[in-house]
């Protein structure tokens, strides 16, 4: 395990905790935070493009008791009002809520951060965002080499926002790693951490499992509220992973997306909720491409049987168009449920030889994209591949300190020849020695 090397106070730890309290002296802190926003257990992640304004409305309404707004770009945030106006968006009750960034300089993230306080109980770090995107403009996941950088983005705020900061971070192959990242974070000044049990490797088809046992490391080891994220298929999810990590919360994703009811334990068709997701656009400014987004996730299971509704919300661009192809689908879809034989029973669903629940396809559900083998499942092969990974950089590093110290030792063996040796005798004699 190699962890990065920090001095017991940072130089960038501008203030003592003494005097960032004695400067904000109304600034929640850890567990007050967290109770003031009402305990939130149920929690909707950041999702860029798709935790807007009027997702989380919907969100809220099935029992979502905190939501994140989608991973906003601090410097074009900070730079561009066109784009700042895009994509903040909120209303007078629409709190508890958390803005998230993703950001490689601290007084960008500064400057970004101060245009939503007092419209937002937190602004959040995304140190999770694995994505090609976030590898070329260097932040998020990629940040996970950068232990400095990432205090001093969580420093900044920390001394300087009128409001606290949070956190999301992933995990590493190693659970000590894993957990001596969080405490950094944690002393940095984020007053939340979220953990992602997942690696930065675990994504797209790569998904695979998160890694409760790390979450519950976590969570172990620092003072400040936790919340997990990862393996949230089903309601009762939620009270399994609070009992098996300790965490104050769970967060949802993906699953959030495709069953927004997730929260409220209650079992849905999809058309109800896409009906009640345009209601809500039809007030909240809505952008037709997160309207599309969230459609195609509702109906998952039911646009590959009705095909040409599929290529009808591809074409629809205004509230009214995306109406008229949902009505059409719900009679579709209100049709096969009466015809169903046996008709739907939400009390009593079948399982899969795994465990997963067959719903028909009308019923809004999670997307199942995980491998059953645990020999073989990409998790597994993930997590061997990034040991191997970073046993291999290891030994890099330590060829490369050989490879110093051999250098060193070939300049104090040359200087002590004679001047006058050509350079091909010194090297032949370093060589022999």
């Amino acid at each position: 395990m190699t962890v990065p090397e920090t001095p017991a106070v940072p130089a960038h730890f501008t203030m003592s905790e003494d005097e960032i309290i004695a400067k904000f002296p109304n600034r929640l802190r850890g567990y007050d935070l967290f109770r003031k926003m009402g305990s939130p257990k149920h929690v909707v992640a950041p999702m860029v493009d798709q935790s807007e304004l009027a997702w989380r409305i919907l969100s809220r309404r099935y029992d979502a008791d905190l939501c994140y707004t989608p991973m906003f770009h601090a410097r074009l945030f900070h730079q561009d009002k066109k784009y700042r106006d895009e994509q903040w968006q909120t209303n007078e009750d629409e709190r508890p809520v958390i803005v998230q960034f993703c950001a490689n300089d601290p007084d960008v993230l500064l400057k970004a951060a101060s245009f939503v306080v007092g419209q937002a109980d937190a602004v959040d770090l995304n140190l999770g965002c694995p994505q090609h995107i976030a590898r070329r403009g260097h932040y998020g996941s990629y940040l996970m080499e950068d232990w400095n950088l990432v205090s001093q983005l969580i420093r900044k705020l920390h001394e300087n926002l009128d409001i606290p900061v949070t956190a999301k971070i992933r995990v590493y192959p190693d659970v000590e790693k894993t957990v001596e990242y969080a405490k950094m974070v944690e002393a940095a000044g984020a007053q939340i951490i979220t953990v992602h049990g997942r690696l930065r490797e675990q994504k797209g088809h790569k998904t695979g499992l998160a890694d409760w046992a790390k979450i519950k490391a976590v969570k172990d080891a620092v003072k400040v509220p936790v919340f997990a994220n990862g393996n949230i298929l089903y309601y009762e999810d939620i009270q399994r992973c609070i009992d098996a990590t300790g965490v104050e919360g769970v967060m949802s994703a993906e699953t959030n997306l495709y069953n927004p009811a997730l929260f409220s334990g209650k079992i849905l068709p999809s058309w109800q909720l896409a009906e009640e997701y345009l209601e809500i656009c039809r007030t909240v400014s809505t952008k037709s491409s997160y309207i599309r987004a969230h459609l195609f996730k509702l109906f998952r299971y039911s646009l590959p049987i009705h095909t040409d509704l599929r290529q009808q919300l591809v074409v629809a661009h205004s509230v009214e168009e995306f109406s008229v192809v949902v009505a059409e689908l719900k009679t579709r879809l209100v049709e096969e449920a009466t015809k169903a034989t046996p008709p739907f029973d939400a009390d009593n669903v079948e399982t899969d030889e795994f465990g997963y629940r067959k719903y028909p396809h009308w019923i809004c559900q999670p997307a199942l994209r995980f491998e059953h083998d645990k020999q073989h499942s990409k998790s597994k092969r993930l997590l061997n591949e990034c040991q191997t990974s970073e046993q291999t950089e290891q030994t890099s590093e330590q060829t490369e300190q050989t490879s110093e110290q051999l250098e060193q030792t070939s300049k104090v063996v040359t200087s002590s020849n004679e001047t006058t040796e050509d350079c091909d005798t010194k090297r032949q004699k370093v060589a022999t020695a």
